[in-house]
């Protein structure tokens, strides 16, 4: 009777982990093709943006550069860790914490350059005969700095923060678990900066860019304001009030996973994330392409060109 309960034990066991498995395969199969697919989109729309002197000399197209190299770079960073962590990959903690830290730092990139955006639009709306004057090229690369600054600053002090945590009573900087960003919340004072500065990047660039909305609204009902234009800026702020918000879901995926972890099993968790991973991450990273690359008369032709020569070129390989 022992010997039977033991052999049924070890299938049920065995069983599990073929499931386990199994789902595993699934989950990643399902996740990367998207995620390659948009990796190549996004790649290629980068490429164009890059291909003609009217997307480099206008500001507007300077910025949706710097947003999509930043979703680019997170996809590609995001789907690495991802792959880790389904193939049981467990790094060092330096290994970890440079790819957190990285993950992070492109991570806030995307709501702050669509606050700039939104802000730029603004300008052409409200006042169209400064506009020229004051979003120039220069103004616009200096802006871009500031983001990246603001959000370098961000992880230099995430950084300082790790360093208080005593590494050295570790037996091992060898990591037992996956690599993610809440992993590398290693203290008290860690978790709190962490929730305090996604309160005040979700409020801040919320508040800038439905006032901004609302400015825009304004202006469009305004007689005096060319109306096509005014409602053309009005849809693209609200396209970037609606991108703003998908984003900055993924400000408040640790909090959210390290609220259901105390709750829920760590399977339903894992599961958990892997939903969020696809509909935080992945999704608002490839919506800049699809939205400016269709909806842009400028960028379609070009765009679409580059897409049918390279699918071409990969059919033929």
């Amino acid at each position: 009777m022992s010997y039977g309960n033991q052999t049924q034990t070890l299938n049920i066991t065995a069983e599990q982990q073929y499931q386990g498995l199994l789902e595993r395969v699934v989950f990643s199969t399902l996740i990367g093709m998207p995620c390659c697919l948009f990796l190549f989109i996004n790649g290629t729309m980068l490429f164009t943006l890059r291909s003609k002197a009217v997307f480099r000399e206008t500001c507007r197209y300077i910025l949706l550069y710097n947003l999509l190299f930043a979703d680019t770079v997170l996809l590609a960073l995001s789907q690495l860790m991802y792959i880790m962590a389904v193939c049981r990959i467990f790094p060092t903690y330096p290994v970890c914490g440079v790819l957190s830290m990285l993950n992070r730092l492109t991570n806030e990139i995307s709501p702050l350059t669509l606050v700039v955006m939104c802000m730029e639009r603004y300008v052409a709306v409200c006042y169209p005969l400064r506009h020229a004057a004051i979003i120039t090229v220069r103004n616009t690369a200096i802006a871009i700095i500031v983001v990246w600054a603001f959000s370098s600053l961000n992880v230099l002090i995430r950084v300082l923060l790790l360093l208080n945590f005593p590494f050295d009573q570790l037996q091992s900087l060898q990591m037992t678990d996956v690599c993610s960003g809440i992993a590398m919340l290693l203290g008290p004072m860690s978790d709190v900066y962490d929730k305090a500065y996604t309160g005040f990047v979700f409020v801040s660039a919320g508040v800038a860019v439905t006032c901004s909305y609302v400015g825009v609204m304004v202006a469009a009902r305004s007689a005096s304001t060319d109306k096509a234009s005014a409602n053309k800026a009005r849809n693209t702020v609200l396209l970037h009030l609606m991108q703003l918000g998908i984003t900055l879901l993924s400000t408040m995926h640790d909090p959210i996973i390290v609220s259901l972890s105390t709750t829920l099993q760590r399977l339903i968790i894992v599961r958990i994330k892997s939903i969020f991973y696809v509909f935080i991450y992945i999704l608002p990273r490839c919506l800049s392409s699809l939205i400016y690359g269709l909806r842009d008369q400028t960028i379609r032709p070009v765009l679409m060109y580059y897409l049918c020569c390279r699918l071409k070129r990969l059919h033929k390989g």
